[in-house]
């Protein structure tokens, strides 16, 4: 369906829901107020850059279904899936970079090519994607998930991505700390 739609309205969707969810403080005010739930509930997703490194968080939750192992695990897809958005939304801007990059520089990109290499990478490193923390809430007995990617994952599937063309991997490589940096500081 994404790909049906504009790339301009897909990039400004996409740069808004960074705006409006990213932050790169380690700490952000609570906009779910739940009483005892771990920081990172109350945070939601988001990107971070604090002493544990470059990380893209993903937060899901999944109320009472009535079996325990469904409802930990649709949590945890639900965690999967916001990673999977804000991952997306980071190579999006990457991608946009490149374009950008390539073409001032006289080389010829195609923008089909790139977005195609760029999604193929969003799905790779999803694999890497690990469920670090669960919590209950005892009140109303949902389940939060919490999924990470660390960056520097990310750079090792870049490296292996032999479909990937030598020149957006060099880039990526050179500039995805500094876009990550850009993104996760905006607010």
């Amino acid at each position: 369906m994404i790909n049906q739609l504009k790339p301009g309205l897909i990039l400004s969707t996409l740069i808004l829901m960074f705006l409006a969810g990213c932050s790169g403080k380690t700490m952000v005010e609570s906009d779910m107020h739940i009483k005892g739930a771990p920081d990172w509930v109350n945070e939601g997703t988001q990107m971070l850059n604090d002493k544990s490194g470059r990380l893209f968080h993903g937060v899901g939750s999944a109320h009472p279904m009535g079996d325990e192992s469904l409802q930990r695990t649709t949590a945890d897809e639900r965690a999967r899936a916001e990673l999977a958005r804000v991952l997306s939304s980071y190579l999006t801007v990457a991608s946009n970079d490149y374009t950008a990059a390539a073409s001032s520089g006289g080389e010829s990109v195609s923008e089909q090519s790139v977005s195609r290499e760029i999604q193929n990478l969003s799905q790779i490193n999803l694999t890497g994607a690990k469920i670090i923390g669960r919590w209950r809430d005892k009140k109303h007995g949902a389940i939060y998930s919490i999924a990470e990617l660390d960056m520097k994952r990310m750079k090792d599937t870049l490296e292996k991505a032999e479909q990937m063309s030598p020149s957006l991997r060099n880039f990526l490589s050179n500039e995805s700390d500094s876009i990550f940096d850009r993104l996760a500081g905006d607010k």
